[in-house]
């Protein structure tokens, strides 16, 4: 789950994180309001999305008096802005973050990630603030100094201290940043987060450190037990089928092909994306229906996947393991029922209770077309797209 740079500062403000002032605003008139509350020569107007490279993409103003956060105001608000994270549809402008502006000296990246190959959270660092990070991991991989951190001890006052000076903050400031980095990873843990990033970390000329930006996702699997953070949540900047998806506990992304598909497990989910693409075909969504899936559930699933208008056939892929091929297969022709299916479905299932569940789906009387093998499902889908072209 994401959240917005406004949302994240006010985390960081709690934790002892030192940010700029500013408030979120809504209209140009509270725009104008906010700043009039800011003791700064300039502000800083920047819009609120849930996608970074937004300073590119023209959605960081700095005004310099009460007239220009208006206009800046007007001219975000309503907008439509296409950064390199967003796609090219872009993302319109709801809210801006009105904040004082700052006197920068030197610009740094920070960031607390997972690392999957060594199962520990890792502090990330460059002296290239202000940069995209794949471009500075790309030319200049030397740049990027990394810590590991030990989940027993968490990260070490050394270990902060050691990373400030190896991305050249100047040695008088190393404490600072090193507190601003301690209390940065209190914030990772303390709120199951997957990533915290701040591009840029600035020093200033009255000799502070301070996070100038504020990005922050979220372990979903952990919300239950974060209910501030899961208030934060912005449904605007959500697609409304994937916020129809999690009320039934579903996986789903949408994507831009046209084979809807239904599978119970991220890995298969993936591999019968790449599968549908070896053979040519394109898939037009992720959708995993996990491993307790039931009629309703599975019924739900087909409501998510028609609601794309691209969609021309499905493909539904089970592996009856913790799950019964009977029980899918039941809930297959209950959902066919419910929603009138009219274009063509190919439904492999394997594992537990096999034979039955293929017998439900022949004597059900509908259009379904069975599949042995992953690989044939996607050939048939494909086919019968062909042919009713």
């Amino acid at each position: 789950m994401n959240i917005h740079e406004y949302q994240g500062k006010q985390i960081f403000r709690d934790a002892g994180v030192n940010v700029p002032n500013g408030q979120v605003a809504l209209t140009p008139d509270e725009a104008v309001e906010v700043a009039k509350t800011l003791n700064s020569e300039v502000y800083v107007v920047k819009a609120q999305i849930h996608a970074g490279g937004r300073g590119k993409a023209g959605g960081v103003k700095i005004a310099k008096n009460y007239d220009e956060v208006r206009a800046f105001a007007e001219e975000l608000l309503g907008s439509t802005l296409i950064t390199h994270q967003n796609g090219p549809d872009g993302t319109e402008v709801r809210r801006l973050l009105i904040e004082e502006g700052c006197d920068i000296k030197d610009e740094y990246y920070i960031s607390f990630v997972v690392d999957r190959a060594t199962n520990r959270v890792v502090l990330m660092g460059s002296e290239e603030g202000g940069m995209d990070i794949e471009e500075v991991a790309e030319k200049t991989p030397e740049k990027i100094f990394k810590e590991v951190v030990d989940p027993a001890t968490g990260l070490l006052p050394f270990q902060a201290r050691r990373l400030a000076f190896n991305i050249n903050i100047p040695t008088e400031l190393i404490n600072k940043a090193a507190k601003l980095l301690l209390s940065l990873y209190d914030v990772f843990v303390e709120k199951d987060c997957s990533i915290v990033e701040i591009n840029p970390l600035v020093t200033t000329g009255d000799g502070d450190v301070m996070a100038l930006d504020a990005k922050l996702n979220f372990d979903e699997n952990a919300l239950y037990r974060q209910k501030e953070v899961l208030e934060l949540r912005d449904f605007d900047e959500e697609d409304p089928k994937e916020i129809e998806a999690s009320k039934f506990d579903l996986s789903y992304i949408a994507l831009d092909g046209n084979i809807g598909c239904m599978v119970n497990g991220a890995g298969l989910a993936m591999a019968t994306m790449d599968t549908i693409n070896h053979f040519g075909g394109k898939p037009a969504n992720f959708l995993d229906v996990g491993g307790g899936a039931t009629a309703e559930k599975v019924t739900e699933a087909f409501k998510l996947i028609l609601s794309d208008e691209n969609v021309e056939g499905i493909f539904v892929n089970i592996f009856g393991g913790i799950m019964r091929c009977d029980v899918i297969a039941e809930g297959v022709v209950e959902a066919v029922h419910n929603v009138g299916l009219e274009i063509p479905l190919v439904v492999r299932l394997e594992g537990t209770n096999v034979d039955k569940g293929k017998e439900i789906l022949r004597e059900s009387g509908l259009a379904i077309t069975p599949a042995s093998t992953m690989a044939e499902g996607a050939q048939k889908i494909i086919a019968l797209l062909d042919e009713s072209k």
